[in-house]
């Protein structure tokens, strides 16, 4: 039986969400997008936009085009959870469309079908009878020079190909110009951040750990030698404890070695009192819904997986990413963290808590990537490869809060190295009793700490300051923390607190150039 008579019509099937089912506005780069794809003259083109960015919204609007001019699409995943979500954003557009998946009702006839690549390869492509298309669309197409694709595309010479991609690049780093001739890109993280369309974050690294020794194979480290090495009490309970310090009790997801490493880590958050559970390539499709499910409602709190939340899988409201997988592959970096970058209420940023040393090695999120078509070239981030050859600030952990910063002041709490104090007569700008030839600072009482520290507040708010700026004037002052973190009830500031602020910001300005 040819495969026209085994596809399906798209909402049918018991995963589609309905209440994601609407239709949506591009964005200024997603038309952008569009209108290069359909103004390039090449057969092969790679799409890179960022997890989170829109790959899916930018193929529906593709999809919605090519239909008007009567011609055929086949989409291509190898995720359900993938085929699912674009089933969907295909309902909300009005494309009637079929799927190829195991367990549909075949609808043949619709004009568009979404393919699952290990259903289309046991259905069709051995026997020849491929659905026609003009358009072939490759989801997550770091993956095409895989056997399957490549046998797919090949079945194709006459139509289009798109891949679309976070990370266009090969286990190595390498390019994807054996596949694809021109790289069509959209804006990268920062500017994605500076839109409003991702999150920026806070990173941790308690934990470099020690993987000399471990062999590389296919670009990236021995798995089982990896998991031997990360799969400790020690490692494992430290990822436990710096998610208790650093987490915020946030939903997480925490991404690991093997499935022994990720039940390992389940089980101690579990024994930690935190609701934790773990997934697998082996975990049954509906037991995998349902612990994702709750991870969405906040029932769970942390789900550790192995290989199978890196790709395809969205859920804004995850805020914290553990990674005790350590890789050599800057496209894995990039599509773990790539998971908790999504804004959702209330989110104002994401917490990545590296034990991997993967933001040693690859950098931070928010560095650009030079991505390239180039077989012989690898993907870089120029800003982080300057760091690690030392010719930029390199990374370094913040004293006060421990995440990870270039330069003070750091960008979370306001830390900000304090010069040490001279026995002088003059101390933070103050004068005071001189006994033995060394000044006193005046004594304050409780009183006198708590208006300046509304008046601190005050300023802060004027300036957009986060509070952990407030909470550092405040110990500069007075030698101590003020006795609550968060902001104080803002008081309108003396002329003597507003100099003795602007004095803070000289000293430290002066400071600076001498250090230059």
């Amino acid at each position: 039986m040819s495969i026209m008579h085994q596809v399906a019509l798209c909402p049918l099937n018991s995963n589609s969400r309905s209440d994601n089912s609407t239709k949506t506005e591009l964005r200024p780069y997603q038309t952008k997008a569009v209108d290069d794809f359909e103004r390039t003259t090449a057969r092969k083109m790679l799409l890179v936009c960022p997890t989170g960015g829109g790959k899916t919204i930018i193929a529906c609007e593709l999809i919605k085009h090519a239909v008007t001019r009567y011609q055929r699409v086949l989409f291509l995943a190898h995720r359900r959870e993938i085929i699912n979500q674009t089933s969907d954003k295909l309902t909300g557009n009005g494309v009637a469309h079929g799927i190829i998946m195991a367990a549909i009702e075949p609808r043949p006839m619709a004009p568009v079908q979404v393919a699952s690549i290990d259903t289309l390869r046991v259905r069709a492509l051995s026997s020849g009878s491929m659905p026609l298309a003009n358009l072939v669309i490759v989801d997550e197409a770091h993956h095409a020079r895989a056997r399957t694709y490549t046998r797919i595309i090949e079945a194709y010479p006459d139509a289009t190909v798109l891949g679309l991609t976070a990370t266009p690049c090969r286990g190595d780093g390498r390019g994807l110009g054996n596949i694809f001739e021109v790289m069509i890109e959209c804006p990268q993280v920062p500017e994605l951040i500076e839109l409003g369309f991702l999150v920026g974050t806070k990173c941790y690294a308690p934990v470099d750990p020690d993987l000399k020794g471990v062999r590389t194979q296919s670009g990236d480290y021995v798995l089982d030698q990896l998991a031997d090495r990360m799969n400790t009490e020690e490692l494992v309970g430290d990822i436990v404890t710096h998610w208790i310090r650093y987490g915020e009790h946030r939903r997480t997801v925490a991404f690991a070695c093997d499935v022994a490493h990720s039940v390992h880590i389940r089980n101690e958050f579990v024994r930690a009192g935190i609701r934790a559970e773990h997934l697998d390539g082996n975990t049954p499709i509906p037991e995998r819904a349902a612990i994702l499910a709750r991870l969405a409602s906040g029932e769970t709190e942390v789900v550790s997986n192995c290989m199978v939340l890196t790709e395809g899988w969205d859920m804004p409201e995850v805020g914290c990413c553990v990674l005790a997988r350590p890789t050599k592959q800057m496209g894995l970096y990039r599509q773990m963290i790539g998971r908790v970058l999504r804004p959702a209420p209330g989110k104002s940023h994401a917490i990545i808590l590296d034990h991997s040393g993967a933001v040693f090695r690859h950098g931070l999120p928010e560095d650009r990537v030079e991505w390239t078509l180039d077989v012989d070239r690898r993907a870089q981030s120029l800003t982080h490869d300057l760091r690690k050859r030392g010719v930029t600030r390199q990374l370094r952990e913040c004293p006060s809060c421990h995440v990870l910063m270039l330069a003070p002041p750091c960008s979370c709490c306001g830390w900000q190295p304090q010069r040490r104090a001279q026995s002088v007569e003059f101390t933070d700008g103050e004068l005071g009793l001189v006994i033995g030839r060394k000044a006193n600072a005046p004594e304050y009482t409780a009183e006198d700490r708590q208006r300046w520290h509304g008046m601190l507040a005050h300023i802060a708010n004027e300036r957009d300051y986060k509070p952990g700026w407030v909470a550092h004037q405040y110990k500069s002052k007075f030698g101590t923390y003020p006795p609550q973190w968060g902001l104080p009830k803002p008081i309108t500031p003396t002329q003597e607190v507003r100099s003795w602020v602007r004095s803070r910001q000289i000293a430290y300005a002066k400071s600076q150039q001498g250090l230059a």
